[in-house]
């Protein structure tokens, strides 16, 4: 397995997070120890630990792996809530071999490399609440390696998923030591990450937790806090991010949890952000998702090393050493063009493009819901055209795939959700040429139900020649957050009234090929992946009985709903 995968798939607790776990060694009611799982497997090989103190006066244990030679040498620093030391299992009976082989990397190029547990983790002390301490403990980090005898104060910061997080965090701080990241899949904002739409991820959140012991009361709670406030707010990077002064790398998957949040980080700091950053900020993505895709799929050469060579090291060595490797002369977005992927049988089409920045450009070209399932460019002209449905929280559509953290993912097909009443497809006629996508993509749907609140969950699709439904992008919305996430924006819907519902799908890059088709299925629920909601108005959880809704889709000249695509010529995207 990649080194991409490895930092994804160890990503399972905290990008599932949404309440607190307590952490295994420092945490004051620690669990029970079962087996070898509390077991300190030791330093690993080479690493030195050393402790620092936060301005709070709480320790903070760090492994120091030190190049050879007399130093001073700049620092690359990761800060993670996996342990840095690992952990023993049958899996990983010496985890620290692991660790140190990743650490060599940094160490053979010249870089001290620092991985410390953040506070309330392994053999760190205080009490974890997930990133909520890591703007402050992060700068005081930074000062601190920068501030050490081995270091030459010029401090690089590191990692994916959440060591992506952390390391954001630290950056929103301006610690004037903090010299350039490189972050690998990480949000934006994990309230909209959380609960895309308002809807709550409910196996990758709720599932994981309640696996962790966390009481149904807890539990309800979590259901409850996809309203915006100011504890959302105080840690979200598009709320701080305008404080970030470095550059930084962002690397993302099309199909990762983080998709939206990478590319919008990168677009915001490389065209808005402060001095330092603006300008000088670099965007690769890849077909990967948060770990390996499922599916009959297969995207060539799907990790970032694979895809890019070690651009890690040659930023560091760019931005810490000052070593003129052409970097900076490189286009600032490289992203994977993806097309037919069968496993064994890849389109030449697949490929790596690069861009003067995200998106490159496009036109909106909408694909309209017709009658008799059809999907066109042309604009309805009928009067009144609609299709209704019945939705019954007891028999949601079952998920199958799409960008998950703890369960499958990827373009799985969606021929296995099989036929429903209650799950609509539409699709163009065959494609006599290709049609090329690079950017955002989003549902505008005119809908209506006969309740105060329900969902609506769109999904872009690719149909190969054989029928295969590649999922793209899919995503929901809950109805009464379709005015905004602010308190005073929720609203229940009029039954019977239909409004505009706006879906953000997030961005892509995809060549639908001659010979495919382009699909767009509309349905109300996609369980486990996202959290069925009762169609009563109130959080599910709660104690009203769930409803069956008739929920309609509106599809005529006054109420044209459509999947809006970004279109290049193929020209534009080679």
């Amino acid at each position: 397995m990649n080194r991409f995968c490895r930092i994804a798939l160890a990503s399972v607790s905290v990008l599932a997070f949404v309440g607190v776990a307590a952490p295994l060694l420092a945490q004051k009611a620690k669990p029970a120890a079962t087996a070898k799982r509390d077991i300190w497997p030791g330093l690993p090989p080479g690493a030195a630990e050393e402790y620092m103190t936060l301005r709070d006066g709480v320790r903070l244990g760090a492994n120091v792996f030190k190049p050879a030679g007399n130093g001073p040498w700049p620092v690359v620093l990761s800060r993670t809530p996996y342990l840095k030391d690992g952990r023993i299992s049958e899996q990983t009976p010496k985890p620290g071999e692991g660790l140190a082989k990743q650490a060599k990397r940094y160490t053979d190029a010249g870089f001290v490399f620092v991985m410390q547990d953040v506070r309330g983790k392994g053999r760190s002390q205080g009490f974890y609440t997930a990133f909520e301490t890591d703007i402050e403990d992060g700068y005081d980090t930074v000062e601190w390696a920068a501030a050490q005898p081995w270091s030459n104060g010029k401090v690089g910061m590191t990692g994916g998923s959440a060591l992506g997080i952390t390391a954001n965090s630290a950056a929103m701080a301006a610690p004037p030591h903090l010299v350039a990241n490189y972050v690998v899949v990480a949000p934006a904002d994990r309230l909209a990450y959380s609960y895309p739409g308002g809807v709550l991820k409910d196996k990758d959140t709720i599932g994981w937790l309640r696996g962790q012991g966390i009481s149904e009361e807890q539990l309800n709670r979590t259901r409850a806090r996809s309203v915006d406030d100011v504890s959302w707010n105080r840690v979200a990077m598009t709320t701080n991010r305008k404080y970030i002064r470095v550059p930084t790398y962002h690397v993302g998957g099309w199909y990762d949890i983080f998709n939206g949040g990478t590319v919008d980080n990168f677009e915001f700091l490389q065209n808005q952000g402060s001095p330092g950053a603006r300008g000088n900020q670099k965007l690769m993505m890849g077909p990967f998702g948060h770990g390996p895709l499922t599916g009959d799929l297969a995207y060539p050469g799907n990790d970032r090393l694979a895809l890019g060579g070690d651009q890690e090291i040659r930023w560091f060595e760019y931005w810490l050493k000052g070593i003129d490797n052409g970097i900076m002369d490189e286009p600032p977005v490289s992203y994977f063009m993806m097309a037919g992927a069968r496993k064994d049988a890849y389109s030449p089409k697949n490929r790596m493009l690069t861009s003067a920045n995200w998106p490159p450009a496009f036109r909106e070209v909408r694909y309209f819901l017709s009658p008799e399932a059809g999907l066109t460019t042309k604009p309805p002209g009928s009067p009144e055209v609609k299709a209704s449905y019945r939705f019954d929280p007891a028999n949601p559509v079952t998920t199958y795939g799409g960008a998950n953290l703890t369960f499958e993912r990827g373009p799985m097909d969606q021929r296995a959700v099989g036929q429903r009443q209650d799950y609509l497809r539409f699709q163009t006629p065959v494609l006599d040429k290709d049609v090329v996508i690079s950017g955002p993509v989003k549902m505008e749907l005119y809908a209506a139900t006969d309740g105060p609140d329900t969902d609506f969950v769109a999904k872009l699709v690719d149909v190969y020649p054989d029928g295969y439904e590649a999922l793209v992008l899919d995503a929901p919305i809950r109805t009464r957050f379709r005015n905004g996430r602010m308190p005073d924006a929720l609203k229940p819907m009029t039954p019977g009234m239909p409004e505009k519902l706006v879906i953000d799908l997030w961005p892509t890059a995809l060549t639908f090929e001659k010979g495919h088709r382009i699909a767009v299925h509309v349905t109300s629920s996609n369980a486990p992946r996202f959290e069925v909601n009762p169609n009563t108005g109130e959080d599910p959880g709660g104690k009203a009985k769930p409803r069956a809704a008739v929920n309609t889709i509106y599809m005529d000249a006054s109420r044209p709903s459509a999947m809006v695509l970004p279109v290049v010529y193929p020209a534009e995207a080679r």
